[in-house]
């Protein structure tokens, strides 16, 4: 076997046990039929399951499928639509859980690779590379979500809530979507958000955050303005849009303006962000914001709101 097929078989044999397929099903008229199904992962030993909110969404039973082929009743412990991230649960044997990796420094042109149930050919298999991190994405409902992945990996429906790995069989993202009219453009949510998310669904079953109205991508700060502040990462987030009437445009943010600190911390990627914003803390609070006008740096107050439910 060549030395590529090698990488790729043994990263999916040490992630392949984890992978689920997910059935659900709906009671329409007094009859239970199927209505759709997706894909998902375990990520302890006790059988919790990371999939997409709109993979068991109107669900009123779980199936869920292991690759030996055993099946178990899924239970719901949260969702969070606003990320499309949900967690179930299972009581049963047979699975392997996969190790999450971390989504925070992974590179540009790295090997990636999706896992899932696309159109129910189950345990599908495909590769890619990263092609883009920490983006911001606009759902099919209006919500902008953070720690967007992209790559080339072929996706197809059937693939959502499945894990994307990378070649040591880590889960470094949850694939989540595709662009049905274009070629080569797969998204996945970044793992490190995904587990700020879990943390709350475990134990919660639910998730609040504070919403500026912005979408932000990854970027490189000029060397010189780095060193001319004494700055201390050499990446920021970069604004490309700005939600109507948001609390980002009442701060008078703008395009172009690269974010370097929010509340006291540094933001290098989109997870730090993240961070700050889940949780009630800083709703309807005055909160600082450093940014990269340019080459002037400029001090930012800006009001977080609870952000409206999906």
């Amino acid at each position: 076997m060549d030395v590529f097929s090698e990488i790729i078989v043994t990263a999916v044999e040490k992630a392949k046990n984890a992978v689920v397929k997910i059935d659900k099903y709906t009671i329409i008229r007094g009859n239970e039929r199927p209505t759709g199904s997706g894909s998902g992962f375990v990520f302890s030993s006790d059988g919790l399951i990371l999939t997409n909110a709109h993979v068991i969404e109107n669900s009123d039973r779980l199936n869920v499928s292991l690759l030996d082929g055993n099946e178990f009743s899924g239970e719901v412990i949260g969702t969070d639509k606003d990320t499309d991230i949900a967690i179930i649960k299972i009581f049963g044997s047979g699975y392997t859980p996969v190790k999450l990796g971390a989504s925070g420094d992974l590179k540009i042109g790295q090997l990636v690779i999706a896992i899932g149930n696309p159109l129910g050919y189950q345990h599908s298999v495909s590769v890619g590379v990263l092609s883009g991190v920490g983006r911001t994405m606009r759902t099919p409902g209006g919500q902008l979500i953070d720690d967007i992945l992209q790559s080339d990996a072929a996706m197809n429906p059937g693939n959502s809530g499945g894990p994307m790995i990378n070649t040591d069989g880590e889960a470094i993202g949850i694939n989540t979507a595709i662009i049905p009219s274009a070629q080569g453009l797969s998204f996945s949510i970044g793992i490190d958000s995904a587990k700020e998310i879990a943390r709350y669904l475990i134990s919660d079953g639910k998730v609040t955050k504070a919403y500026l109205g912005l979408m932000t991508h990854e970027i490189e700060i000029h060397p010189r303005i780095k060193n001319f502040y004494r700055l201390s990462s050499k990446k920021g987030l970069i604004i490309t849009g700005l939600e109507i009437s948001s609390p980002a445009s009442r701060a008078k943010l703008h395009e172009g303006d690269i974010i370097i600190e929010f509340d006291g911390g540094s933001i290098t990627q989109s997870v730090d962000l993240t961070k700050h914003l889940i949780g009630s803390k800083l709703i309807s609070k005055s909160t600082n914001m450093k940014i990269l006008r340019q080459t002037k740096i400029v001090d930012i107050d800006i009001i977080p709101v609870e952000r409206p439910a999906a």
